[in-house]
């Protein structure tokens, strides 16, 4: 009969990626002083996705890297079938480390008859056999609460500020692209040095009547940074900077954790309204979607550091005060 391997506490973590965002789990892999966990993943001639977990992972504390980002539907099944193959081999625990949660977006009923997918899309990641979540930058915090397991929360907005730091900007303001995104921006600007903050407020007087934008705070001759958790066309952002160049502000910065760069997000991000746009790594940029004002940061400390943390049992939202 062969011998069973008896893990140890030391030796219990495992990481693995799905296909999504392959650099930034060897990133995580680095920091923890691990490799990746080898997986076979290929495709049937239909596009069906067959995954095998190519070691022994019984009892082992197992975190699946995988962001749900483009292409969406097939990254989230790729999700649901490494889960599966994990429950299946007797891991002890399994971790989904989300650092981009797909379908956020409808995150609640605003009319009838519509689907709440990032309601959904959790109840899958559950039904899967995962044990505990960790997420970066969720689009709303009330998606915590769509989890009957437990969920870490983490923020892209360290890695962020301390670039933003190191660049010793004056005059700063930020500045929320909309209402809906007050409270990020407020949290931003408090631990930017307790920064100023403005709101862009936008308002449409009634039907087939033009948008009206307008600023409460003071923008004139500073350095505005726009702060959002998402880029995806830009739309919002481009119209916000332009609104800002109007009234007065000196340079304009865009940031956001998650660079979903939809078209035609490209040509208006690089259009010369911004300094700089400043975005991580939580989504893979092709080649394509490079310009020249963007810097892309990376999470992978971020990450590396929370699935620790997690692993030994210890505090996550502690990284954040």
């Amino acid at each position: 009969m062969a011998q069973q391997t008896v893990l140890s506490d030391s030796n219990r973590l495992r990481l693995f990626a799905g296909s999504a965002n392959i650099p930034l789990a060897q990133e995580v892999a680095r920091y923890l002083g691990i490799d990746l966990g080898p997986m076979i993943r290929k495709r049937f001639a239909d596009g069906e996705l067959y995954v095998q977990i190519q070691e022994s992972i019984r009892g082992a504390d197992v975190y699946l890297l995988q962001p749900t980002c483009r292409s969406v539907n097939d990254n989230l099944m790729e999700l649901m079938i490494v889960i599966d193959a994990c429950r299946r081999a007797s891991a002890r625990q399994i971790t989904a480390v989300l650092p981009y949660y797909g379908y956020a977006r409808a995150d609640r009923k605003t009319a009838g008859r519509e689907s709440i997918t990032a309601k959904l899309v959790a109840n899958l990641i559950v039904q899967a056999g995962a044990h505990r979540v960790l997420a970066m930058d969720l689009h709303s915090a009330q998606i915590q609460g769509y989890f009957d397991i437990p969920l870490d929360h983490v923020y892209g907005s360290p890695v962020i500020l301390d670039y933003l730091a190191n660049k010793q900007l004056s005059d700063v303001v930020v500045v929320s692209p909309d209402v809906g995104g007050v409270a990020r921006a407020r949290a931003f600007a408090k631990k930017l040095n307790d920064a100023p903050l403005a709101i862009i407020d936008k308002r449409r007087q009634a039907h087939n009547v033009a948008e009206v934008m307008n600023v409460i705070g003071d923008v004139k001759g500073k350095t505005a940074i726009l702060v959002d958790d998402m880029i995806d066309t830009a739309g919002t952002l481009l119209e916000g900077g332009r609104l800002l160049q109007k009234e007065g502000a000196k340079a304009i910065y865009a940031c956001a954790t998650h660079a979903v760069f939809s078209e035609p997000a490209i040509s208006r991000l690089s259009s010369g309204v911004f300094e700089e746009v400043i975005v991580t790594n939580t989504i893979p940029l092709v080649e394509e979607n490079k310009f020249k004002q963007l810097t892309v940061l990376s999470v992978a400390n971020l990450l590396g550091e929370a699935i620790w943390r997690i692993h030994e049992d210890n505090s996550v939202s502690s990284m954040f005060r």
